[in-house]
């Protein structure tokens, strides 16, 4: 297997006037890469295998932009035949792919979308270039980056969080007004693909098994994360062994530790019940900084937490001070699907935690308290489930599994948790033929099951630990049939 981040021509983003780009994939990225390589004179051809994705690219572009079309076996052709003089990829391309290996082999460079919007920046293409803050890591990066842009904004700093939440970076640099900050949700697919990338300040939350499948390695994953720690300032979620270790190799000049407990000289900690930053203004290791009570951060629990304290240390790099901290944050509400509160119906808590799409992610709301009917299943994606069924095996009250790899999850149940009743529900997922209504259908099923087994007091949670594309378009989607099928439970 072939895994590549880039050809060897060396494209200087200021000389793509009157170049052909290759845009493979015309979905969330395509039209900022199209409208950016526009702006500089490219002429972009963009390839996907959906007529229908070409044309809504087309119908998002404005007027006057324009770029051609191509299916896959035409722009295999045109990398083949030299025809094209750089590729820029959706994120979602892996790395060995045979389109993009062809072309790294022909020597043509291989960009993604944040790797361009960085190269332009950079080159102050438009405008002075922008201060990047960039959030990444296995869970929490979404609330952190909101989190991140709350404070920005209460310290008065022209911010937009951008990457995988909000816009496209690509986008942000065109929008007027202009944006100064862009606090940037990367992952591990964007940061691999935007291999010159060196953001300002950079935090890795957490790194735990996921996307091994796209990687290749934990090794290769971990190296994308550690990206964001090369430029002034590295944070870094000490707490998770694997995080600490990139934060203490990071060629950054100035690290920040971030933890649950109480904080070391120069980190971000717990004190008290209080948030705290130890040696906050210069004063000494001693000097401490209160931000706001625990207790009112949201989402509660140490993953809201410690998102909280990531935000906060990234925010202080570019002058936020802790009243800008504890103003943002007391308003500070969370997304949806991230263990959301859906209903509380004959006693029975019902929990939307469909963000969980990975068993590091699932394990924080498994273990936030008391019984649990477990919904879970879908795309482990190379992930270990094993670890996680185990440690949580004696919160279980029972377990309902959906998905194509529900089976995985089933067999270390049997293992780890004999005892507890599992049902397992087949689907249209399994042969990829599932009629437009079988994913509601499924989990309509899985909550009828999973309140059959539940008792006053319980917690029935959609967790999945697994990505939602087998049955779902999204983790939004499966997140809106879980709320669905609660009501139905609930009688409405």
């Amino acid at each position: 297997m072939t895994w590549l981040t880039t050809g060897a021509r060396g494209t200087d983003v200021r000389a793509l006037a009157g170049t052909r780009v290759l845009v493979l994939g015309a979905g969330v990225s395509g039209p900022g890469a199209v409208r950016m390589l526009g702006a500089l004179g490219a002429e972009p051809v963009v390839a996907d295998s959906r007529p229908e994705a070409l044309e809504r690219l087309r119908a998002a572009l404005p007027g006057g932009v324009a770029c051609g079309g191509a299916d896959l076996d035409r722009a295999a052709q045109l990398v083949a035949h030299g025809e094209v003089d750089l590729v820029v990829t959706s994120p979602g391309w892996r790395p060995d792919s045979p389109l993009l290996v062809a072309a790294a082999e022909a020597g043509i460079d291989v960009w993604g979308d944040v790797e361009l919007a960085w190269r332009a920046d950079a080159a102050e293409l438009f405008g002075p270039r922008r201060t990047w803050l960039a959030v990444t890591g296995t869970n929490g990066k979404t609330t952190t980056t909101s989190m991140l842009e709350a404070i920005c904004l209460e310290a008065g700093l022209a911010v937009s969080a951008c990457g995988n939440i909000g816009l496209p970076v690509t986008e942000v640099l065109l929008a007027e007004p202009r944006v100064d900050v862009l606090a940037a949700e990367l992952s591990s697919f964007q940061l691999h693909w935007a291999p010159s990338c060196r953001p300002d300040v950079g935090v890795v939350l957490n790194v735990a098994e996921d996307h091994l499948d796209w990687h290749g390695s934990m090794e290769s994953y971990a190296a994308a994360k550690a990206q964001v720690l090369t430029g002034r300032v590295a944070v870094a979620g000490v707490d998770d062994p694997r995080a600490a270790r990139l934060l203490a190799a990071a060629p950054a000049p100035t690290h920040v530790g971030v933890r649950l407990g109480e904080p070391g000289p120069g980190e971000y900690g717990v004190s008290g019940g209080v948030l705290t930053v130890r040696g906050a203004s210069g004063g000494g290791d001693d000097d401490e900084a209160a931000l706001l009570p625990a207790a009112d951060v949201r989402p509660p629990g140490p993953a809201g937490i410690l998102d909280a304290l990531a935000a906060a240390a990234v925010a202080a790099a570019v002058g936020a001070r802790p009243e800008h901290v504890a103003a943002a944050l007391r308003d500070f509400t969370v997304g949806e699907h991230r263990a959301e509160h859906v209903d509380t119906v004959d006693g029975v808590r019902y929990v939307d935690d469909s963000k969980a799409t990975n068993p590091h992610a699932a394990r924080t709301s498994l273990l936030a308290g008391g019984p649990m009917v477990w919904i879970a299943g879908g795309l482990l994606k190379g992930a270990d489930v094993e670890p996680l069924v185990a440690e949580v095996a004696d919160v279980l009250r029972g377990v309902v599994l959906l998905g194509r790899d529900r089976g995985r999850i089933a067999e270390a149940l049997a293992r780890h948790a004999p005892t507890v009743p599992v049902v397992e529900l087949p689907s249209g997922d399994d042969d990829g033929a599932a009629a437009p209504d079988e994913p509601q259908h499924t989990m309509d099923r899985a909550v009828a099951e999973a309140a059959r087994m539940a008792t006053g007091g319980d917690t029935v949670l959609l967790a999945p630990a697994a990505a939602s594309m087998d049955m779902f378009t999204d983790y939004g989607h499966r997140g809106r049939s879980f709320v669905l099928a609660v009501g139905r439970v609930a009688g409405r």
